[in-house]
């Protein structure tokens, strides 16, 4: 099948939206399938205000409907609402062409943390562009039942996974070197340091042991100067950040905006309990055994600990790519 993806979130982005489509575009090519892929590296781009590591296209919709005309495809999936998802809905939209959409973020919610934009403009907005395709694909089962509540349709599941070869527990002269000797237990939480990550709930926290935050973004500088305590070690990839995890003995997730959490699946691998607050997400990926939610985040943290750390490897070997691939290939529309 020849599908052409659209999405605003693609490399050198880090983030669960683009690990997401860079392993399931990988895996669909290996089974033959032919990935075009229109992201911003094919535009000229500003930086996104307030995240300047994230980049946005200038006037897409002058190039896109020429783009998806080239790719000649079987199926179009909009992975994303920003320049270029907007322009290939409109264009979709103009010709009658049928397309999936999947929701990865919840723009409403982040939008009102940052501007006083009431929550039932965001979501009408919302509501125009996914309905105008045929299947809005959504990573749990907590968030379908919600946005269904809200009037998008036909909204499906869509699950994730998790490469567990490369995020896997290791040895202590495996692990990451900046974490080695200190204080136990170590605390870590992974995600991008901005606003709607709630990193602030976690470092508030008092807990024994070592604090470590893996990752950068626009709030960085402000959470160094205000926890000089906490060691923060930037953002890391590939083997770099799974030594990270494996160093660890809980992770924390404090987020209470994020659809799914892909960094909650490759702790669970690399065998760290999960502490989290019961929301989307964590409602959704953790299990008794393998984490705690609780509106104590604190309490949250301190019982994960006594989570054998094998159980949480075992829960995150059910939990691999093929099936999310799968499950992709038979929600896309064919266009004939």
């Amino acid at each position: 099948m020849r599908i052409t993806l659209v999405t605003d979130a693609w490399t050198p982005q880090v983030n669960g939206v683009v690990r997401t489509w860079t392993t399931i575009k990988a895996m669909m090519e290996a089974e033959g399938h032919i990935i075009t892929v229109i992201a911003p590296d094919r535009f000229r781009t500003f930086p996104c205000p307030g995240y300047p590591e994230i980049p946005l296209s200038y006037h897409p919709l002058h190039k896109v409907p020429a783009m998806i005309r080239d790719s000649r495809p079987d199926a179009i999936h909009i992975a994303t609402e920003g320049p270029i998802g907007l322009a290939a809905r409109i264009y979709c939209g103009r010709k009658g062409l049928p397309f999936t959409t999947s929701y990865h973020t919840k723009f409403p919610e982040y939008l009102r943390a940052r501007l006083p934009v009431p929550l039932a403009w965001s979501y009408a907005g919302m509501r125009w562009f996914h309905n105008g395709g045929q299947g809005m694909l959504v990573a749990t089962e907590t968030l379908r039942r919600d946005l269904a509540e809200r009037g998008f349709r036909p909204v499906r599941r869509w699950t994730r996974g998790v490469d567990t070869t490369l995020f896997r527990p290791r040895p202590h002269e495996e692990q990451a070197e900046a974490m080695r000797d200190l204080p136990r237990p170590i605390a870590v939480c992974v995600g991008r340091a901005a606003v709607e990550k709630n990193i602030g709930a976690f470092l508030d926290l008092d807990l024994p042991g070592s604090k470590v935050v893996v990752g950068d973004g626009p709030q960085l500088a402000e959470l160094k100067r205000r926890y000089p305590g906490v060691v923060f070690v930037g953002a890391k990839h590939g083997e770099e950040l799974a030594r990270h995890y494996a160093a660890a003995d809980v992770f924390v997730f404090p987020s209470l905006t994020d659809t799914f959490g892909l960094v909650m699946l490759e702790a669970l691998a690399s065998g760290l309990p999960v502490a989290a607050f019961p929301v989307t997400g964590p409602l959704d990926v953790l299990a008794p055994g393998i984490g705690v939610m609780d509106d104590d985040l604190r309490a949250a943290v301190l019982a994960a600990l006594d989570i054998p750390r094998a159980a949480c490897r075992a829960h995150a070997l059910e939990n691999g790519w093929d099936a999310c691939a799968r499950q992709l290939i038979d929600s896309l529309v064919r266009l004939s």
